[in-house]
């Protein structure tokens, strides 16, 4: 098929990529003309393991393009897809301004019968507003086309958004004409062949889903870390109650790991925006509301750690931080806990020593040049002069150090892990102070 994406940001790209992959004609767009050039010489803009290597060999095979022309987008997709962003919006509902400016773009210049798909995360009615607005451009041009809007929310998983895609658990589609499903059926019949993934469904349903599954998610762990730092207070290890409860199928394994709270681009977002859909409806979303609100205070906890360990003077202390990502096999920062972690930290007179397998670049372009923040080449060299070592983010490279080293280059042997990386007792006997999430009072320290 000939396949429009409008967007050529995370979920543009990976679904364009893997759309090509399978032998359809695709054509990606965006406004931004640095970025085409960039990426029509195979240049990623962002990192996600794979991708920069699937999205060259389609290029090279000529089935994967790049423009900026709008008309050029239109003209090409039988199929075309809108998957620019939707940030929050100033009161925490989701912005639909680029939605909409490619649903107004898409009217501007439609010539034939066509089916837009809402790919971007957006509220319930969104599609509608999309169909309005194209309708609204047809009317003033004075022309007549059929066309539909369906809703194909995405699940991709950062680090593993190639996978996911590829093999997917379930493709959510949501349609109001018979003919739709058919055609979206045959497009993604090749990630739809050993068993049936396909969930067909009316529009608003298919909207919610995506909020609804993100939710949820973000529910387990907020749960968990409230209940961590309730078997903190307790005197229990979070760990242990965690397999036995993940032991038990309805419950499982998933997502119930504590840690120092969630960021990146959805699950925040998507919690906020349940909230303000609730607003405009009358219904009061108290759960999502409380999950938000748990989840804020536990970005706070590895501070309100190190402020304890320290007798609440952090002025001039020099801290380590492994991880700046949200999550491993990213170089995302966006709600990451190592933002709040080291804003407290500024605020309290610290200077942070920071290393990232990927979110070095990401770190420098927030943040800038700043004499409180030394961005370090490697996790050893974040270690030297350092007065203790703080774990955000639980990349693979951090789960077996060398602990005789950081004993000995540190200033003292403290160690916080925000993730539960490591063995409370193995610690003590190595002789740090350690201070993890959970894991009960009488393990804290050596």
């Amino acid at each position: 098929m000939k396949v429009t994406i409008f967007g050529s940001g995370y979920v543009g790209l990976v679904t364009g990529a893997c759309l090509a992959q399978v032998g359809n004609d695709v054509l990606c767009v965006d406004i931004d003309q640095h970025k085409i050039d960039s990426l029509l010489q195979g240049q990623i803009p962002i990192y996600e393991p794979g991708l920069d290597a699937l999205v060259l060999d389609n290029i090279n095979a000529k089935r994967l393009s790049f423009t900026s022309s709008m008309q050029k987008a239109v003209a090409h997709g039988d199929v075309q897809f809108i998957a620019v962003g939707t940030p929050p919006d100033e009161n925490g509902s989701a912005d639909l301004q680029y939605v909409l400016a490619v649903a107004n773009t898409i009217g501007e210049h439609m010539d034939r019968d066509i089916i837009i798909v809402d790919k971007s995360t957006v509220p319930v009615g969104t599609a509608d507003k999309v169909r309005a607005t194209i309708e609204q451009q047809l009317n003033q041009r004075k022309v007549d086309f059929n066309f539909d809007v369906a809703s194909n929310p995405e699940f991709l998983k950062e680090g593993n958004a190639i996978a996911d895609f590829m093999k997917p658990d379930r493709i959510v589609i949501g349609v109001s004409q018979d003919n739709t499903v058919k055609i979206l059926s045959d497009l993604y019949t090749p990630f739809n062949r050993n068993h049936e993934r396909l969930i067909v469904m009316d529009v608003r349903s298919a909207e919610l889903t995506k909020y609804a599954a993100n939710a949820m998610l973000a529910t387990k762990i907020s749960f968990m870390n409230e209940m961590a730092n309730l078997a903190e207070a307790l005197g229990a290890d979070i760990e242990k109650v965690r397999i036995g409860i993940g032991s038990d199928p309805r419950i499982s394994y998933h997502f119930i790991y504590p840690g120092c709270g969630y960021g990146g681009s959805c699950f925040p977002k998507d919690v906020q925006a349940i909230e303000k859909m609730g607003e405009e409806v009358g219904v009061d979303t108290q759960l999502t509301r409380a999950v938000r609100e748990v989840n804020k205070k536990q970005k706070t906890v590895l501070f309100h750690k190190l402020q304890q360990h320290f007798n609440n003077d952090l002025k001039d202390k020099t801290i380590a931080l492994w991880g700046l990502a949200f999550k491993p096999n990213t170089d995302d920062m966006r709600d990451a806990s190592s933002r709040v972690l080291m804003e407290l930290l500024w605020d309290a007179g610290a200077t942070v020593q920071a290393f990232d397998p990927v979110a070095m670049a990401e770190a420098k372009r927030i943040y800038g040049q700043r004499n409180d923040l030394i961005l370090c080449d490697s996790a050893t060299a974040a270690l030297n002069n350092a007065d203790a070592l703080v774990v955000v983010t639980e990349w693979s490279e951090f789960r077996s150090p060398d602990l005789n080293f950081i004993k000995t280059t540190l200033k003292n042997p403290v160690i916080f892990d925000g993730r539960n990386l490591y063995d409370p007792q193995l610690m003590i006997e190595a002789g740090f102070s350690y201070y993890a999430i959970g894991r009960g009072e009488s393990i804290q320290t050596a």
